[in-house]
């Protein structure tokens, strides 16, 4: 967005309070000082009349330009008519050797008529002034057609609320290390990056004065809330806190929802200006939909519970009735059971869980419901069975889904397409258990799917078979599955979208899922939520990707408070690529002991959820942990435990699951051989590894296999580079730019060496303590039109705290000539002192630190 706003003349910032309008106008200022501009800053009074905000508009010119003389005739003899003045003071804007640029801040404070003239002066502005003005979102200057033909650019909420990485960058900046990045996206989640929650989150302190914990965040939105109530709810008038109060019981809201539960002529008024000057609701983009944030709604929500039962009966059921009647039926369900209408409850449920779990992907609202229904209710209830089994079956509960699919198909009138539905939902749910063979099996009898003709149902089908393709090392096939399905739900389209994505990371070209895979996830995080089973599985794969592009940041940004989510609900691929990314980040970062903390997680995920090929490859990842610093012992023992794991499990599962498990057994064979430095013996398990991902296509691991032979070969006195130019260019091509590195330091060493940038280097090593110690770093003073160049020096020198002499000395001339310059820059600083010259340039950044 910088690019269009600084080509815009006139720039209009508009937000409730608590988005930084002043703090981005003063980012804006330091800026234009820095390119030697004037600028004016005015901060708007209720009492600026037309002819007082002429005055400051000169008075504003004559200080940032340094021109006394500037707007004399403003000042001493205003013209009567304000369109006249503002004439006058356009024209010795005009006749300024300079770039103006005039900032006017919490323009709704001006009166009607000072509006108009700042508006006059947005349309006539001269070539070389600009204008950014901020204001309210409900102050209005009238400057629709400006904005219409694009001479003026808009700033609003959504453009200044923090992104999860802003968030995380300046948590980061302010407590280094001594806080996760999950710890930095769970605040993130909690203020949903409203600027002014974040800064009172970051500056909340406890009894003792201290800072408080962000691993308490339980604790922290409990403090937030009272802060909020403190700061924001209490200025409120009773009314509007009283209505807010009754409507926060629904998590999304409309004009006609709002009128509902007030039954308020005055609601529609109310809610329209409660949204403009105050941020408690965020509006949809092009709906009309509101929803509060989090903050606001926890504290209101408090409020609500305190009133009285049967207001709170009523206001449910209320809110029942109206979505009932749109069709929103699980809101309206959950909403009839808290009027205590349990039955209505019962029905809505019924009605509305089998489509928000096909269509919509809301698994864990049926697991919910599951907990409050009665098991007689579900029983007699065929569309509730479906929906429990299927929301069962893509959970950590997948094994439940099997009773009651057997419930389903005890009917004796159960046909072939549910008897092909069930089999989706089964092999789903062996999909979750890491069973590709029980996957096939289940799969394979109902390939055709010719008992279906529900298109959602085809299209689940259709993502089943891209998976099954996978399986046989079919990227492409995969791919083709998506294509030619129906596009009957938009979050089956995003499971398509997903499996697409998987197939490009399957075969290494990292670059074509990353762009598959970015837009895939920002649909999931802003209709499912950043922390949905979803979600989650997306970022792990997005993460692998964009960690492989070698961007490391965000990949720790993507998988920033969703490793427990994943660690519960995802499917055991994402899960292992969720893990093995974090790994290698902390191992890049020089954080082993994390590193070795994620992987003994890893195992106890694998433990946790009986799924071995997890147990597995945190074991082989700790071999090829280990090898990279030839700890031979310690690879030797860990190989020896990864061997009796594999055989402990090999009975119980086919030949799919082995054949997946044993490319990661050969590689830490491999590893052990490195770790030992016998560089012959390593080479062939990797020829053996290598044969098993050519036949599955797995592109990044054959890349990677091949570096490591030729760097076994290369040990072994052996000519490579044929091999290593070779690896080093299906790496380029496939967008792999930390496959050697990750593999091994030496690997990376080597292809920089033979190749030269093909792929990244290995991490340089730590930095040797300096010689010296380093200079000091000093401010230096700014080219603007406030100062001369002599003054500018000065204002340097006396920043170092010299004495007039030893400034003299410096500037080679006389000590009277110095006392000149400080006389001038009293005058223009508006200063008594030389520390207060040297601060008054720091606030107006004049000053900036140089190291």
């Amino acid at each position: 967005r910088r690019t269009a706003v600084h080509e815009s003349a006139v720039v209009l910032v508009q937000a409730p309070a608590g988005f930084g309008k002043t703090s981005l106008l003063a980012q804006w200022r330091r800026d234009r000082i820095a390119l030697g501009d004037a600028v004016a800053w005015i901060s708007a009074q209720p009492e600026d009349d037309e002819a007082r905000f002429l005055q400051s508009l000169a008075l504003a010119v004559r200080i940032a330009s340094g021109r006394p003389a500037f707007g004399h005739v403003l000042m001493e003899a205003p013209p009567r008519d304000a369109l006249e003045g503002a004439t006058v003071w356009l024209t010795e804007v005009a006749q300024l050797a300079v770039e103006v640029l005039l900032i006017v801040d919490e323009a709704e404070r001006l009166p009607a008529p000072a509006r108009g003239v700042l508006a006059y002066l947005l349309r006539n502005a001269p070539a070389n002034l600009r204008c950014m003005v901020a204001a309210r979102a409900d102050c209005d200057l009238h400057l629709d057609d400006l904005i219409a033909y694009g001479q003026c650019a808009v700033i609003d909420a959504e453009q200044l609320r923090f992104r999860l990485e802003e968030t995380l960058a300046v948590v980061r900046g302010r407590f280094d290390d001594r806080v996760s990045d999950d710890e930095a996206a769970r605040l993130h989640e909690l203020t949903e990056g409203w600027p002014l929650g974040l800064q009172l989150a970051l500056s909340i302190k406890d009894a003792a004065g201290r800072p408080l914990d962000l691993s308490n965040l339980d604790l922290q939105g409990k403090a937030l809330r009272e802060t909020f109530v403190a700061f924001m709810l209490r200025n409120l008038d009773a009314a509007d806190l009283d209505f807010l109060t009754r409507v926060c019981i629904v998590g999304h809201l409309n004009f006609e929802l709002a009128q509902a539960l007030s039954a308020d002529p005055g609601t529609p008024q109310r809610l329209e200006r409660l949204l403009r000057q105050t941020p408690v609701f965020m509006a949809g983009v092009q709906s009309d939909w509101l929803r509060m944030h989090s903050l606001v709604r926890g504290a209101l929500l408090e409020r609500f519970e305190a009133l009285p039962a049967g207001e709170k009966a009523a206001l449910h059921a209320r809110a029942a009735d109206w979505l009932a009647d749109h069709d929103m039926l699980d809101a309206a369900a959950r909403h009839a059971l808290s009027a205590g209408q349990a039955g209505k409850a019962y029905d809505l449920a019924e009605r509305s869980l089998y489509h928000s779990t096909i269509h919509h992907g809301r698994q864990g609202a049926v697991i919910e419901w599951l907990a409050q229904l009665p098991p007689a209710e579900v029983d007699r209830r065929p569309r509730l069975l479906l929906a429990v089994a299927w929301a069962l079956s893509v959970s950590d509960r997948h094994d439940e889904a099997g009773s009651y699919v057997a419930r389903i198909l005890s009917d004796p009138a159960a046909g072939d397409a549910l008897r092909c539905e069930c089999a989706l939902i089964l092999s789903g749910a062996r999909n979750y258990a890491d069973d590709p063979d029980g996957y096939m099996q289940l799969h394979d009898p109902w390939a055709d799917a010719s008992s279906l003709t529900d298109p959602v149902l085809l299209q689940v089908h259709a993502n089943r078979r891209a998976f099954r393709a996978l399986l046989d090392g079919q990227p492409g096939v995969a791919r083709l599955c998506v294509q030619q399905a129906p596009h009957a739900a938009p979050y089956l389209d995003r499971w398509g979208e997903c499996g697409i994505g998987h197939s490009y990371l399957w075969e290494g070209r990292v670059e074509l899922a990353a762009e598959v895979l970015a837009p895939t996830l920002a649909a999931a995080d802003a209709a499912l939520g950043p922390r949905s089973p979803f979600a989650t599985m997306g970022a792990a794969l997005l993460a692998t990707a964009v960690w492989e592009q070698g961007r490391p940041e965000d990949a720790r940004a993507l998988m920033a408070n969703r490793i427990d989510v994943l660690e519960r609900h995802g499917m055991p691929e994402f899960v292992l690529l969720g893990y093995r990314t974090l790994v290698r980040v902390a191992v890049a970062a020089g954080a082993e002991q994390r590193a070795l903390e994620l992987l003994s997680a890893l195992d106890a995920v694998g433990v946790a959820r009986r799924l071995p090929r997890l147990r597995i490859a945190s074991l082989a990842e700790q071999v090829r942990l280990h090898a990279r610093r030839f700890r031979a012992e310690t690879c030797r023992d860990l190989c020896a435990r990864l061997d009796a794991l594999c055989e402990e499990h090999a009975h119980a599962h086919g030949p799919l699951w082995r054949r997946s498990v044993e490319p990661l057994r050969e590689l830490a064979r491999a590893y052990l051989a490195i770790a030992e430095r016998k560089w012959r013996a390593a080479i062939e398990p990797l020829e053996r590894a290598d044969a098993i991902a050519r036949q599955m296509n797995q592109g990044r691991l054959h890349i990677e296999l091949l570096g490591l032979r030729a760097l076994a070969l290369d040990r072994c006195g052996e000519r490579v580079d044929p091999l290593l130019r070779e690896a080093a260019d299906l790496a380029l091509s496939h967008g792999l730019r930390r496959v050697f590195v990750d593999a091994h330091p030496d690997l990376g060493e080597l292809v920089q060496a033979r190749v030269g940038g093909a792929a990244e280097s290995a991490p340089a090593a730590a930095a040797l303590p300096p010689l010296a110690p380093p200079m000091p770093a000093f401010e230096r003073a700014l080219a603007t039109a406030v100062l001369t160049p002599k003054e500018r020096e000065v204002v340097e020198l006396l920043a170092r705290k010299l004495s007039n002499k030893e400034i003299a000395l410096a500037m080679q001339v006389g000590e009277p000539t110095i006392k000149w310059h400080l006389r001038n820059l009293f005058a223009k600083l508006d200063a008594g002192t030389r520390k207060q010259v040297v601060a008054r340039a720091r606030i107006l950044g004049l000053l900036a630190q140089e190291s």
